[in-house]
């Protein structure tokens, strides 16, 4: 039977962010919906668990923005300074630029991981989580995201 992660060896996991497959209905960006998610978090509870605060506004989250060219500040102050999400949507189609590259950055975001320097930081996260022997299901950084939030069995 493969393993499972032990609870709490990537530290709190947040159920309620979107799965990293599921992308923004007006741009097709994945992991779009992940960032404003974690905004909206931060927004109402002040912060994200330490697990998540590590890579809020870095990693996957500054990617994105580096491929759209804007600053990940400016997206979480249009989340926190927005009264409602039509008012947050309006803001965001309007700071991004007119062509997303979504085909291009949905290509690269699920490959993210896959090489061999990736591919050990992939088996370093999964033995730490006590599960080394998934490295060869798991994939890309997006699957191990999507495995530690347990939608991936």
């Amino acid at each position: 039977m493969p393993s499972k992660p032990i609870p709490g060896s990537s530290g709190d996991v947040l159920t309620c962010l979107p799965p990293v497959y599921v992308p923004h209905p007006a741009t097709g960006l994945l992991h779009l919906p992940r960032f404003l998610a974690k905004c909206r978090y931060v927004k109402t509870h002040g912060a994200l668990p330490p697990s998540y605060a590590k890579n809020y506004k870095r990693g996957m989250d500054r990617f994105l923005c580096l491929h759209l060219g804007i600053d990940p500040a400016a997206v979480e102050e249009i989340v926190f300074t927005s009264a409602d999400e039509a008012e947050v949507e309006r803001r965001l189609l309007a700071l991004l630029p007119a062509d997303v590259r979504a085909n291009q950055w949905n290509r690269n975001y699920v490959q993210k991981g896959m090489t061999p320097a990736g591919q050990e930081f992939l088996l370093e996260a999964l033995t730490a989580m006590g599960c080394a022997d998934r490295a060869g299901e798991i994939k890309s950084v997006p699957d191990l995201i999507e495995f530690d939030e347990g939608r991936i069995e």
